[in-house]
């Protein structure tokens, strides 16, 4: 059974800083492209930063570039998101998310591949306010 669990969401005022974590089981972890997805209240699902195998490519969406660090452990199978610089436009819920391909996972990402990414996690909530 696969399972990925995100933690490390809250509330935190703008400008500050949380670290998201995901923890997968139930895959062969070098075998996927693992990432993050967010959701705001009232908008569409957005991709926000996916990693390789061995971290080369990692890829970032223009709206966290510069601010949002996306990294992992394969010893301990665990992703990570390092966030800085929080603005009120970043709250969402946060979701992990893990597929095989990584064309696709990008696409989603960008919104032009919809045939769907193959685990999900059930997310955690960020809350960027003063």
């Amino acid at each position: 059974q696969v399972q990925l669990v995100e933690s490390g969401g809250g509330l935190v005022q703008p400008g500050g800083s949380l670290n998201l974590s995901c923890t997968i089981s139930g895959l062969i972890f070098e075998d996927y492209v693992i990432g993050w997805f967010r959701q705001a209240p009232g908008k569409e699902r957005e991709g926000v930063a996916c990693i390789t195998n061995d971290a080369n490519p990692t890829v970032y969406m223009d709206s966290v570039k510069g601010r949002f660090i996306i990294s992992k452990d394969n010893n301990e199978k665990k992703v990570y998101l390092q966030m800085n610089g929080l603005k009120p436009e970043d709250t969402a819920v946060y979701f992990c998310v893990a597929d095989r391909w990584f064309n696709n996972f990008v696409a989603t990402m960008y919104g032009t591949y919809r045939g769907g990414l193959e685990y999900w996690g059930k997310g955690t909530l960020v809350n960027v306010s003063s």
